[in-house]
């Protein structure tokens, strides 16, 4: 409560004109820190930027994960332009579908510093590396972001929370556990490797407790066991997994990384981003309220699973030309500065975005507050676990594409904080879907964006009006919903987001297996059964508003009429919205 009573103050404070360091002060660099405090910045605030390690990006780059999950057609505001400059940088975005768990990979260094390019453009932007929230308690702020891989930041202010699986009386969600449990997702330290030539032996020393039947059934070996041919598909899986098995080869070329950048003429060498899901280095670990101590010890047994399943490569599948990259991350071990975590401390804030309202979201209003796109699917890892046969499979529960509500990053009690990465106010289940690099980037701009506002706008952030923060992502090139037929740069896009983000007109979603999709229909002649009309103009037909009246024969395409819609009755404008999507009349 103290902490709370303190944050209620400084905000009190330095709204009645005190003296202030910073407008806004973002704890952590990671993918979601970076892009909110470029946001922040080019919004006019004074930004500061603090990180832990000497890299930015976070997940994306100092944890290793430098192949992007999902978002390849729905590239807005800065996750665009984040991967546009990977593409330039290796010379077209062909060049840099690599590896076939994704279309945008990278080397991780490479990823640092783009990042860091982007940084250093905005003159309204200061970084300080090596420091944590500790370090800046003294300074004052306006408003606070917690952008740190585990919500650390929001748990010592105290903002109530919750770790591991949900209730369904908590969630509603109809795929819920009856009870609660403190289970979270595996944790993986990713490796990097190189291929050092044909003749090197990059064999590291067998790590302490390394145990060969952890990684037996990674891929297709003569070690397998419990192993089986699937008659549906004729593939060879994992007979309690139902895992698909891929040769090494396949196994090693999921994440095999772009290496040449554009008009480079000199031959490197291969590099590969190990992070596999099945019998490779994931790791089941609950650190998050660990002590310092505690975590340290944790992370030390995550990487001796990792460096185990590099020496299986390296012994038992013959691949002992391929090490450690001694030219990625600068660690003693030559492994990220940390791991790459999947689950987070979740806050409760003003919204409570769940899987149902993300498979069903014109049953539900948050949608109309979408401040970001995801089209990855609900993706789990769990199989480190012990008692994973005990647990819900929640690997890939088919939902359409979906857009986050704004209110997901606004705690409850707490007034100057924002909170954003993998911390925000989601269930355990959406969170397979949220935590994804584009998405909480995207997460990230907009909590700079309304950081920003609350700011110029001298209230807190809770008060500042949702439309407000959407018309600003939107001039940013921003995504408010996942349409697929109109990218950014058409002219329609900006009118068919705000009426799609109404209601009036809506797009179509569906799953269609690791691709989630949602559809405008753009070009599809408008049909009177395509407007719902009656939340905003009760009674009233479209002629009756002015607006062109609907003819068969002379059909308009759904885009036309929803510019129509948006230039004739200015909905998105006139009707502001809640955080639950409920109108403001």
């Amino acid at each position: 409560m103290k902490k709370i009573i303190y944050c209620l103050f400084v905000w009190i404070a330095l709204s009645c004109g005190s003296r202030y360091d910073y407008d806004v002060v973002v704890i952590g660099g990671g993918a979601s820190g970076v892009a909110a405090g470029l946001q922040a910045a080019r919004s006019g605030a004074k930004t500061l930027l603090v990180e832990e390690t000497p890299w930015l990006g976070g997940m994306l780059t100092s944890a290793g994960v430098s192949a992007v999950d999902g978002n390849y057609r729905l590239r807005g505001g800065i996750f665009g332009e984040f991967s546009d400059s990977v593409a330039a940088y290796y010379g077209g975005y062909d060049k840099i579908a690599t590896g076939w768990v994704s279309r945008i990979l990278f080397e991780p260094h490479v990823g640092d510093a783009i990042f860091k390019r982007m940084v250093a453009r905005e003159k309204n932007l200061t970084v300080e590396y090596g420091k944590t929230f500790a370090d800046v308690k003294e300074l004052k702020y306006r408003i606070l972001i917690d952008a740190t891989e585990l919500g650390d930041v929001a748990a010592e202010l105290g903002v109530p929370f919750h770790i591991g699986m949900d209730a369904a009386s908590r969630t509603g969600e109809s795929i819920a556990l009856e009870n609660a449990n403190d289970v979270v997702q595996d944790l993986t330290y990713v490796a990097i490797l190189k291929d050092y030539g044909p003749d090197a032996d990059m064999t590291i020393e067998k790590p302490e407790g390394y145990d060969r039947d952890l990684y037996v059934n990674c891929c297709i070996n003569p070690l397998n066991t419990f192993v089986e041919i699937d008659p549906t598909t004729g593939t060879t899986v994992k007979s309690d997994t139902r895992q698909t098995l891929w040769t090494p080869s396949m196994m090693l070329t999921y994440g095999k990384l772009p290496v040449h950048m554009e008009g480079d003429t000199v031959s490197r060498p291969a590099k590969y981003m190990v992070n596999w899901p099945g019998d490779g280095n994931d790791c089941y670990v609950n650190l998050i309220e660990m002590t310092p101590e505690g975590r340290a010890a944790a992370l030390d047994s995550a990487k001796r699973i990792t460096l185990g399943f590099v020496y299986f490569i390296q012994t038992e599948l013959g691949r002992r030309n391929l090490g450690l990259a001694d030219d990625e991350h600068p660690t003693d071990d030559l492994l990220p500065f940390y791991p790459y975590h999947r689950e987070s401390r979740r806050i409760e804030g003003e919204v409570l975005f769940v899987v149902d309202q993300a498979a069903r979201p014109y049953d539900y209003t948050v949608y109309r507050t979408g401040i970001g796109v995801g089209d990855y699917p609900v993706d789990h890892h769990h199989y480190r676990n012990p008692e994973w046969m005990k647990l819900p499979r929640l690997a890939f529960y088919p939902i359409p594409s979906f857009n986050v509500p704004l209110g997901v990053m606004i705690p409850k009690q707490v007034e100057n904080l924002l909170v954003v990465e993998k911390s925000i106010s989601v269930s355990n289940i959406m969170n397979g879907a949220t935590r994804l690099q584009p998405v909480v980037m995207q997460i990230g701009q907009a909590a700079g964006q309304l950081a920003a506002m609350a700011v110029e706008q001298n209230c807190p952030p809770r008060e500042v009006k949702v439309r407000d923060v959407q018309k600003a992502l939107l001039s940013e090139g921003c995504y408010l919903m996942p349409y697929l037929d109109l990218e950014v740069s058409d002219p329609h896009f900006a009118a068919v987001q705000r009426i799609g983000a109404t209601g009036i007109m809506r797009g179509e979603g569906k799953n269609v297996n690791w691709s989630n999709e949602t559809w405008f229909r753009a070009e599809d002649p408008v049909h009177p059964a395509d407007l719902f009309l009656e939340d905003y103009y009760p009674g009233k037909t479209p002629e009756e508003l002015g607006l062109p009246k609907i003819d068969s024969e002379m059909p308009m395409t759904r885009a036309e009429y929803a510019v129509a819609i948006d230039s004739i009755l200015h909905p998105f404008e006139s009707f502001d919205v809640d955080y639950h999507g409920k109108l403001i009349r």
